[in-house]
């Protein structure tokens, strides 16, 4: 495993560009069992006095039951090389088959949950908080319209960033 810690203050990257347009793997469990699933909805910031970031995953998704059953999971960034390899980890599901396999990456451990080798950069995230995105809480009611027509609204996850990896 090529991977280096980095302190928090030495990352340097555009949340808006890296998750909307690069995109982002999260993956949760361990070696016995694990899954992940591409995203590009989320937030990087502080709250509550600590580093974190936010992620969002509908309740249909299969990674969605590895999130909730850990502590920790990881959000790690890919080179432009793997943009089609996490546009398959984003629309099959690992309930199907081993899509991990299916796109040639190679799962590793990192403080104990799950991440790739291939990936450049890696945040290992410890769950803070989690709530299902509510409908009658939308200021603007167009927004639930638009993004959740089969009333799967999604389940808002806030992690504290423990450690931040670099793949060496």
């Amino acid at each position: 495993m090529a991977f280096k810690e980095l302190p928090l203050g030495e990352v340097s990257l555009n949340p808006f560009t890296k998750l909307d347009k690069e995109w982002g793997l999260v993956a949760a469990g361990n070696a016995d069992g694990s899954n992940a699933m591409t995203v590009s909805w989320g937030g990087m910031g502080t709250i509550w006095n600590k580093p974190v970031v936010t992620i969002y995953i509908r309740p249909q998704r299969y990674t969605k039951q590895f999130v909730d059953a850990n502590d920790h999971f990881t959000l790690s960034f890919f080179d432009s090389q793997y943009k089609q390899a996490l546009s398959v980890l984003g629309t099959k599901s690992g309930r199907d088959g081993d899509k991990i396999a299916e796109v040639g990456f190679s799962p590793v451990q990192l403080d104990g949950t799950t991440t790739y080798e291939q990936a450049d950069l890696v945040f290992v995230c410890r769950k803070l908080y989690a709530d299902t995105i509510k409908p009658e809480c939308f200021v603007d009611a167009s927004v639930d319209e638009q993004n959740y027509p089969q009333r799967d609204h999604h389940t808002l996850y806030i992690a504290e960033v423990e450690h931040v990896y670099q793949h060496i």
